[in-house]
């Protein structure tokens, strides 16, 4: 037996009797609506079907539209023995079947479709006649029309003029109680007193409290992912799919996701999902009907990443050290898919398009980036741009090092692989940058805010560091409120930061009230936020219960918030930075209709500012206004500003 062997057939013991008792053919749920005045049949994975009792047919994606760039789509189809075809036929003006073929498990057959520019929507029927005769099977597979506003109402791009907040749906509000435990999903779970439990957040939590989201100056919601994840335990962070094509009914499932959507775009906002390429749940179906050994990265046993980004990029790196980064497994819950695999690759680009065409996403936050196959993720991602040119992207790239993180985008080195990422979640930004500028209050060179400084000098390195995104905590970290020793005044200065520096801020939720956790365990980061339960003392949408320092930092976003909502400086205008003068940091952010001056002091000790050593981007102003605080100051002479303060001073 050689290794590839011994893997495979190790992994499905390691899936264990409950996960071999689901092999074989899928049972069909049908659920009929009507979107955009388009029918549609979606449900567990499956389409209408027409096929004779028993032999059940499940087919991804689960349909497709007329009129793509995408027009050659490769479908999925598995059922019991599927794969001992003979002849696969359409019968559809305008589709042809382009090819297909089987794989080493009989239980699936992949097709191309080619849909021609001049196709109808409607219902075309996909026939399958078995190898020596017998009973063909066949079912109708639709097509529908597009969506309308390709680029204005949806599909429109998250930019620097966005402003996003983050959220762990299962923990933000719970909507709807009677979706909290879903019979028939693995984790039964429910018990808000743990930190590793379900809580019961949903989706119609959301859409209840948008008017909140939109107070604090908001523009874009992107949630942990709200696919699928029927896993045994610690369902509540969604990384781990089990159906792709499948919303997870205890978040309020596709009709609840279609509706967020909706209210979204209503409100002139937009919508992030997050994709994972990287690796699936467990449980996922076709992990438990494996398609072929190579949809994963196999090894003779079970091996993790190094979770390094180094061999990836490094000349002198070996290629057993390269093979670990990108092919090791997170975690054995998490399979490794191998993008590589021709049938993996479309079957994640065809998800990727009809999640947009779909739900109508705005814009894609890729989780595990670094780990993907490199190539892969460039191909997926021109996919998704040919099909909706406004569409951004942004790479969870969680490495050492600046140039580490611009070779994952869109960057002006001279290498062999170039990226065509437009944006990365700038960690650079986060650990070498503002973490020592609100930390550090030595004023060193290299520490406190000249470390931001410094980093913030390397942007050349980026073709364009307005596309990546700012941020000050996340899920997988402890919160900054903690990281900086519970200190409130850092806490402003961080906020104040990540609203007018370069880039396109995102706020994990509760930052703005001052949440706190470390993350060892990862729970004590996803807590609850307060206010999103009925009988919670502290209620963070009305203010109610607030502690006098929470409230006030909540103030504190609203205000910049909402004037950075309407100052074209802060959205879409230049910056320059002056090299610190020890514990003073001053920048500007400016266009030809606005220039606002941010002057940082991590000290504990006032420090004086003399505006004429700013007269490049001063000149003809004579004072400048505090947004947080209405208070003026005059340009005409130095002022002191105090310890551990931040001012934001738009200059008139």
């Amino acid at each position: 037996m050689d290794k590839q062997s011994f893997f495979f057939f190790a992994f499905v013991f390691l899936l264990g009797s409950e996960a071999h008792a689901q092999h074989g053919t899928t049972t069909t749920t049908r659920h009929d609506t009507t979107i955009n005045g388009r029918k549609l049949v979606v449900g567990h994975g499956t389409i209408e079907q027409t096929v004779p009792e028993g032999h059940e047919v499940t087919v991804y994606p689960t349909n497709w539209w007329v009129g793509m760039h995408y027009s050659k789509p490769e479908l999925m189809i598995h059922q019991k023995d599927i794969g001992n075809a003979a002849s696969v036929t359409v019968a559809y003006p305008g589709v042809t079947i382009a090819d297909w073929h089987r794989v080493e498990n009989p239980n699936y057959l992949f097709l191309h479709l080619q849909i021609a520019g001049t196709t109808k929507p409607g219902n075309l029927k996909i026939v399958i006649r078995p190898k020596g005769g017998g009973e063909a099977i066949d079912f109708d597979y639709p097509l529908l029309p597009r969506r309308r506003g390709n680029g204005t109402t949806y599909a429109q791009g998250v930019t620097s003029k966005d402003f996003i907040y983050f959220l762990m749906p299962d923990r933000w509000s719970n909507g709807d109680p009677s979706n909290d435990r879903v019979p028939g999903l693995r984790d039964q779970s429910l018990n808000r007193d743990s930190i590793f439990l379900r809580h019961g957040g949903d989706m119609q939590g959301i859409i209840n409290h948008l008017d909140y989201l939109q107070s604090l100056g908001v523009t874009t919601l992107w949630m942990t992912p709200v696919i699928l994840n029927d896993m045994p335990n610690r369902t509540e962070h969604g990384y781990a799919f089990t159906d792709h094509y499948t919303i997870d009914p205890r978040l309020g499932g596709w009709e609840t996701y279609l509706r967020l959507s909706d209210s979204l775009h209503k409100r002139g906002m937009k919508l992030i999902q997050d994709a994972v390429y990287n690796h699936v749940g467990l449980y996922n179906w076709f992990i438990q009907d494996l398609p072929e050994k190579s949809w994963l990265h196999q090894w003779p046993k079970y091996t993790q990443t190094n979770y390094r980004d180094q061999p990836l990029h490094d000349p002198h790196a070996s290629e057993m050290d390269r093979k670990l980064s990108g092919d090791g497994w997170f975690t054995r819950q998490m399979p490794d898919l191998n993008q590589d695999n021709p049938d993996v690759a479309e079957f994640l680009i065809e998800h990727a398009i009809w999640s947009v065409e779909m739900f109508g996403v705005d814009g894609w936050r890729i989780d595990t980036y670094i780990y993907c196959s490199l190539p892969f993720m460039n191909k997926c991602n021109s996919a998704l741009i040919a099909e909706y040119p406004k569409m951004t992207m942004f790479g969870e790239t969680w490495v050492h090092g600046v140039a580490n993180q611009a070779y994952f985008v869109r960057n002006n080195l001279n290498l062999p692989f170039k990226s065509n990422l437009m944006g990365a979640v700038d960690f650079q930004l986060l650990f070498t940058g503002i973490h020592p500028a609100v930390k550090d209050t030595a004023g060193s060179w290299d520490g406190g805010v000249g470390a931001l400084y410094n980093t913030l000098s390397n942007d050349f390195l980026y073709q364009d560091p307005t596309r990546n995104v700012i941020f000050l905590d996340n899920h997988d970290m402890t919160r900054f409120f903690s990281e900086i020793g519970e200190d409130t005044a850092g806490q402003k200065m961080g906020i104040e930061w990540l609203l007018t520096e370069r880039g396109i801020p995102q706020l994990y939720y509760g930052t703005e009230i001052c949440m706190k956790g470390i993350s060892n365990p990862d729970g004590n980061v996803r807590l609850d936020f307060p206010g999103g339960w009925p009988g919670d003392r502290k209620n963070a949408f009305t203010g109610e219960g607030l502690a006098p320092y929470e409230a006030d930092v909540q103030q504190l976003v609203r205000t910049l918030g909402n004037f950075r909502l309407n100052s074209s400086a802060l959205k879409t205008g230049k910056m320059m930075q002056y090299t610190p003068s020890g514990s003073l940091y001053v920048y500007f952010r400016y266009d030809e209709k606005e220039t606002i001056l941010c002057a940082m002091n991590d000290g504990n000790l006032p420090r004086k500012i003399d505006f004429s050593r700013y007269a490049e981007r001063t000149a003809g102003f004579t004072r400048g206004v505090d947004i947080p605080t209405g208070k003026a100051y005059s340009l005409d002479q130095a002022v002191e500003i105090p310890g551990r303060t931040m001012w934001v001073l738009e200059l008139k």
